[in-house]
């Protein structure tokens, strides 16, 4: 929005409900905004605001104001708009606040009240009078000294963020009272065991606790009675030891005890078997500080010891088999456990800082799950430069007892023990085999039991195949109604508010779950034939009715019905509700049809990564420092500058060889041109030959950074928020070590139930999942047109649909 640019498109949205603005450069709120009488959230975060002052206050349905980091100060926050009756959630955060907003205790509706990150050294008494409905609060990072008692009021609180202020006569006495809170951060509040409560108990619901940065000499006592903590930092800090009491704490996942003066542990901290990350660096630990029963937490994942005084750690610890990052530098560690070799799940083993520290060797036998570097000291000594004779020497002087042959024969003596009770069984057979067969050479032959004929139905076999592509895992599994329409071969769920509205060129599948007269879980399965249906979807249906009940293992058929001749029972299950509408999806079967490509110009750029940017298709484009790629459908040409990289061009190849083998099937043709050598057609594509071909790209140049949508259906509108892929709880899997650091776009954002746009400024992508609803295409094919019209983009720039694996290479 540079340039005071506002876009027209948004004044004409008078139903838009969610508005931002984040990172846009806006001084001021536009005017437009007064036309959106329907928006609730409003976010402008990361700007240069210094007021809010506007058409806020006529907006009846704002429920939301987001408008951190800015430069506002008291005179900017108008006192009107603590009037609208629906606010419910404010957030002043990083700006120049020197006091709380007046007013601000008539929003009698506040959920949600930020004020961190300000200059606040005073909380009015009556502030929090007419606020007793708050859930979060964060005054932190400010000034204050004092907290009103009035805050005893605060009775449904969840998140109590006061971290970094000066808060040493503070006695909190309001906290118990406080009985909802589930986080409590009080980080640099100036801690001492005299100025906190004697007792939490009342708190059943308290998982978060950061007491850190603080002055304490031991854990507060009222921290003992936490028995729902899940989360406890007490780092930096003055705490020399631990009470046995720590084991109250049998939910507790995350334990932060760095920088502070424990010499050891206690043994009862082996029974917080829930604990998933221990951090004890910069203590005075050795090694009999650590408990031998650490082995016995099962769950942890992070295990970090560094700047302590270990010289070696408990053996036990390589127990924990999900174990994924243990850090141990800056210690004096002399050697390790040899089973460190067996946690195969460790992302990040830190023993930097070590000097006297050797390696155990590794296991003779070498898996593929364990670590493929050699830790033996007379490889390290070779690596270190070390002369044949003391690698020698270090060779003859290696024991040569093998720790896994070891285990291998204890386990062979455990399996022993379980074959001879095998062979007892086994003897017990045979000896009752040989009394029966004793009996029947005395009685003559033996009578045949009478075998019931089984009926048809029990002699077929499911067949082995794997439905969860086409059904859920959920199917069935609770009473009510499922339809599924076909499409492209496939069932497609159908949302509920669609049940009973058939399209005549379409084909359905209807499940009813319901209980029967012994409370057990019944179906009736359905497939539903329209008039105009084509022969794939009604054998599909067909097919996929009989997959469905043998994915739910019903022994119920699956009974036709067809478009004017339904069945009361299939009437029923509508409550006689249905209705008929012209029209279809389109068949599943190829039509034959020439494919129509675009022709577009790309800028290949990138060191370590091939990046395309589109560009006008015109010769004055071309710039003599870059490659760039012509896709002119089965013709693609490599261009090469005078001045491009030789690597450049072989990349700009590489990526046209996998449009061409992945996109057009190996049917294009591939051509490399230089500069000063190209071809009458290729100038004819490119609207003619220009007279000079000059650098024409900035060499300040950025690529604009792409941003990920989500399309969702609201309760009547629709919703587009934006995905903030940099953090990790974003993604869908969990992320490798190696990715942490840049956090760029990845496939793991994507969910196949979803449909999502990403905007790179000259190209407009939307994603397609294969589960997706229809409804919601339909509706991102619309938002995706508005958002390419709505600012101002280059001319070549254009919307592209790709389907969950089908995506195109650009």
């Amino acid at each position: 929005l540079q340039g005071g640019y506002f876009p027209e498109h948004v004044k004409a949205m008078t139903s838009l409900r969610w508005l931002k603005l984040n990172r846009t450069g806006l001084c001021y709120l536009p005017e437009e905004l007064a036309a959106l009488q329907k928006l609730e959230h409003l976010s402008v975060s990361h700007n240069s605001l210094t007021t809010l002052h506007g058409e806020l206050s006529g907006l009846p349905c704002l429920r939301a104001i987001v408008a951190r980091a800015n430069s506002l100060k008291n005179s900017g926050v108008p006192d009107d708009i603590f009037q609208l009756d629906d606010l419910s959630v404010l957030d002043l955060s990083y700006n120049q606040l020197t006091e709380c907003p007046r007013e601000l205790e008539n929003a009698k509706n506040m959920l949600v009240l930020n004020l961190g990150h300000n200059s606040i050294d005073t909380i009015p008494n009556q502030l929090f009078i007419n606020l007793t409905d708050l859930l979060y609060l964060d005054l932190s990072d400010n000034k204050l000294e004092s907290l009103p008692p009035q805050m005893r009021r605060l009775v449904h609180l969840q998140t109590l963020i006061l971290n970094n202020n000066p808060l040493l006569h503070a006695q909190l006495r309001q906290l118990p009272a406080m009985t909802a809170l589930q986080t409590l951060h009080l980080r640099n509040t100036q801690r001492t065991q005299s100025n906190l409560p004697t007792s939490l108990e009342g708190l059943v619901n308290l998982a978060d606790v950061d007491l850190s940065c603080n002055d304490l000499s031991r854990v507060p006592e009222c921290l003992y009675t936490l028995g729902s903590l899940r989360r406890l930092n007490l780092s930096s800090n003055q705490i020399t030891e631990l009470s046995l009491c720590i084991d109250q704490w049998t939910q507790l996942e995350t334990l932060n005890l760095s920088r502070n003066q424990l010499t050891s542990l206690p043994s009862a901290i082996c029974k917080l078997t829930k604990l998933k990350k221990m951090y004890l660096n910069s203590n005075k630990l050795d090694f009999d500080g650590i408990p031998s029963g650490i082995g016995k937490l099962t769950n942890l994942e992070e295990f970090m010891a560094a700047n302590n005084n270990l010289e070696l750690i408990p053996e036990s610890l390589c127990r924990c088999s999900k174990l994924r990052k243990l850090v141990l530098n800056k210690n004096r560690l002399v050697t390790l456990p040899e089973a460190i070799h067996f946690l195969t799940d460790v992302e990040i083993l830190d023993v930097r800082e070590n000097p006297n520290l050797v390696m155990p060797p590794k296991p003779a036998d070498r898996s593929s799950e364990w670590y493929n570097i050699d830790f033996s000291l007379q490889n390290q000594l070779r690596l270190a430069g070390a002369s044949p004779a003391t690698v020698a020497a270090a060779a003859a002087g290696t024991s040569t007892k093998d720790p896994l042959a070891r285990k291998m024969r204890l386990r062979r003596r455990k399996d022993s023990a379980q074959d001879d009770q095998a062979k007892q069984v086994l003897k017990g057979m045979s000896d009752v085999a040989q009394e029966k067969n004793k009996k029947i050479e005395e009685s003559g032959e033996a009578k045949a039991p009478d075998l019931k004929t089984r009926r048809w139905d029990q002699g077929l076999e499911k067949p082995q195949l794997d439905y969860s592509e086409f059904f859920s895992e959920d199917v069935g599994q609770l009473p009510g109604l499922c339809v599924w329409q076909i499409e492209n071969f496939v069932p497609t769920l159908v949302d509920e508010a669609f049940h009973g509205k058939f399209y005549e060129a379409d084909c359905y599948i209807v499940l009813k779950t319901f209980l029967d007269e012994n409370g057990s879980l019944n179906w009736e399965i359905y497939y539903w034939i329209g008039q105009e249906a084509t022969l794939d979807k009604k054998a599909c249906s067909a097919i996929h009715a009989v997959n469905l009940r043998n994915y739910l293992g019903a022994e119920c058929r699956s009974i036709r019905e067809e478009m004017g001749d339904e069945s009361e029972e299939f009437l029923q299950v509508f409550d006689n509700d249905i209705s008929y509408i012209e029209g279809g999806t389109a068949s599943g079967f190829f039509t034959v049809e020439d494919t129509q490509y675009v022709t577009r110009l790309y800028r290949v750029y990138g060191k370590k990564n091939v990046k395309l940017e589109p560009v006008a298709l015109k010769g004055t484009s071309l710039d003599p420092r870059f490659v760039f790629l012509l896709d002119h459908g089965l013709e693609l040409l490599v261009w090469r500058g005078s001045q491009a990289t030789l690597s450049s061009t072989t990349k700009a190849r590489l990526f046209a060889e996998k449009i061409n083998k992945n996109e057009r099937k190996g049917k294009a043709e591939i051509t490399l041109l230089t500069q000063g050598q190209e071809t009458p057609e290729f100038w004819e594509v490119l609207g003619g030959q220009p007279e000079e071909i000059r650098p024409c790209v900035p060499d300040d140049f950025q690529p604009h950074k792409p941003k990920l949508y989500k399309v969702g259906l609201g309760l009547g509108y629709l919703e587009l928020p934006q995905i903030n892929y940099k953090l990790s709880v974003e993604h869908k899997k969990r992320l490798k070590a190696d990715l942490m650091p840049e956090m760029r776009l990845l496939q793991s954002l994507l969910d196949t139930k979803s449909v999502y746009i990403l905007d790179c400024w000259s190209d407009v992508f939307i994603w397609i999942g294969r589960k997706s609803s229809r409804l919601v295409r339909a509706a991102a094919l619309k938002l995706s047109q508005e958002l390419c019209t709505m600012l101002h983009r280059p001319k070549h720039a254009m919307v592209t649909r790709n389907l969950e694996g089908t995506e195109c290479q650009v």
